[in-house]
């Protein structure tokens, strides 16, 4: 993949990573994901081109100084009403982890090569590009690391501030399964990138007002998750 990157030009990465790969040598590539995506090259699960682009966006707005968690939305939290499972079978950057990563099966496929480890908790960022004939807009918003159960693969549960304002986002579209995770807030620089590369912020919280000021240089907190 990386030589095919380097061949082409290519700054992103994305793999048909089921079933084509099973099919054709037996394996799972989320550990090679995993390595590259550590190595600052992007690499994004199911041929989602969206996907790369908000991985791209999310880890340059931290300066590329951080790597990004390209995840599935999957389920609510079981005790908390605002949280969320982020999950995918296991291509997240191994520096993300809070604990040592473990090679694995990943759930509903029989080939090893998964990464499995939980992910460091604290403040996130969430990014997803996405559009629709031609209407392109990035869902954008902060989230906190929880605890919550374990469970295969990749995985951090998180919390935001209104789950249910974020799921009517997510579900109305344009936006599709995936995300981009990032620890840190990147969401004033994706919001003010948003105007110079003609697409929509479109904030899951009503904190554009805060964003505005904290882009013009005032003293803004922004409430906690």
């Amino acid at each position: 993949m990386k030589s095919l990157a380097e061949k082409y030009g290519c700054n992103a990465i994305a793999i048909q990573c089921w079933n084509a790969l099973q099919s054709e040598i037996h394996i799972m590539p989320c550990a090679a994901n995993a390595l590259l995506n550590e190595e600052g090259i992007p690499v994004v699960c199911e041929t989602d081109i969206h996907g790369a682009i908000s991985q791209l966006i999310a880890e340059a707005a931290s300066m590329n100084e951080r790597r990004v968690m390209f995840s599935d939305w999957t389920v609510r939290h079981p005790d908390n009403d605002n949280g969320e499972l982020l999950q995918h079978c296991g291509p997240w950057p191994i520096s993300v982890a809070k604990e040592k990563p473990t090679i694995c099966v990943p759930v509903a496929f029989p080939q090893n090569g998964a990464v499995s480890a939980e992910a460091k908790h604290g403040p996130m960022s969430l990014v997803r590009f996405d559009g629709d004939e031609g209407e392109y807009s990035i869902l954008l918003g902060h989230a906190r690391g929880i605890d919550g159960p374990w469970t295969r693969g990749t995985y951090v549960w998180v919390e935001v501030n209104n789950l249910k304002r974020l799921e009517a986002k997510v579900v109305e579209g344009p936006y599709i399964h995936h995300v981009a995770a990032i620890h840190g807030d990147v969401v004033p620089v994706v919001y003010e990138a948003c105007k110079y590369i003609g697409v929509k912020p479109d904030l899951y919280d009503p904190i554009e007002d805060k964003v505005k000021a904290y882009l013009h240089g005032e003293d803004v907190v922004f409430d906690e998750v």
